[in-house]
């Protein structure tokens, strides 16, 4: 890669950072469905969703595989690939996650093992253990850090739901300086059959406090529409989604005021346990 290319790529890696998922660069950008809501999705089942906040783990009855691309920008050097795995198991299952983003010259690596259950009919919880493995150019540039997330889901009513995420919440003795802290709070209602909407807000060590909201729409038992805004480089969402038999798949994307737009993909396929 020339010079000029690697700087351009850093810069926009700089400017987008902060809008990989909410004001987190480090949180994994899954999910083309959660990107078409502006990455509502915290309180929201779902397979993806599940990996936002992992008390949705609680409630998925199905063996799922899903896959994700997510072209930040329509350049390759700035791209996310991510895969999925949950294994249902009674009231708790159990999770694993991957993703990549970068090129040769910086990359970063994340695999997180996961585990949710329902405590109650109006209640479920989740954690999360994460490993990053991050690399630059250079011999000693490398970095390896393993943290947690974990998440709550409150169920007020039977169409409206509450979800709490926090990532990386440890003392000041045990907090890598690389990893900022964040915390995201989320209630989302069905309106009718058809519609869910849903707020989100997050605060993240470094970033000013993010508001997103998002809705989805159903418009027959297979096909969905979604939309979103962010106040995240004031950013708009629209996706769609398509379930054929036992694959669904998602396509999203993010306007971006001065960068242009990403585009995200996923493939889910479940089996029914």
């Amino acid at each position: 890669m020339s010079s000029l290319l690697k700087i351009s790529v850093s810069v926009l890696f700089i400017l987008s950072a902060s809008t990989a998922s909410g004001g987190d660069p480090y949180r994994s950008s899954a999910g083309a469905g959660e990107a078409g809501m502006a990455y509502v999705c915290i309180m929201k089942t779902g397979f993806w969703s599940s990996f936002h906040n992992q008390a949705n783990l609680g409630y998925n009855k199905s063996f799922s595989l899903g896959f994700n691309y997510e072209n930040r920008f329509n350049i390759a050097e700035l791209a996310t690939r991510s895969a999925g795995l949950i294994i249902p198991a009674g009231k708790t299952s159990l999770a694993a996650v991957y993703s990549h983003f970068g090129y040769s010259d910086y990359r970063r690596d994340m695999t997180g093992l996961a585990c949710g259950m329902k405590l109650s009919d109006k209640i479920s919880a989740g954690v999360q253990a994460d490993y990053y493995s991050i690399k630059t150019s250079g011999e000693y540039n490398n970095s390896q850090i393993i943290t947690y997330e974990a998440g709550l889901i409150i169920l007020p009513s039977e169409s409206t739901q509450v979800g709490v995420h926090f990532f990386n919440l440890l003392p000041g003795s045990l907090k890598n300086k690389l990893l900022p802290t964040s915390l995201r709070i989320g209630a989302g209602t069905y309106l009718n059959k058809s519609v869910f909407a849903g707020i989100e807000g997050e605060m993240c060590t470094g970033s000013k406090l993010s508001i997103r909201t998002g809705f989805e729409y159903g418009v027959s038992k297979n096909l969905w529409l979604r939309g979103g805004y962010s106040t995240d480089n004031n950013s708009f969402s629209f996706g769609l989604g398509f379930l054929a038999k036992f694959v669904q798949i998602d396509l999203g994307f993010v306007t971006y005021e001065k960068l242009g737009v990403t585009s995200s993909a996923s493939l889910i396929f479940k089996i029914h346990s």
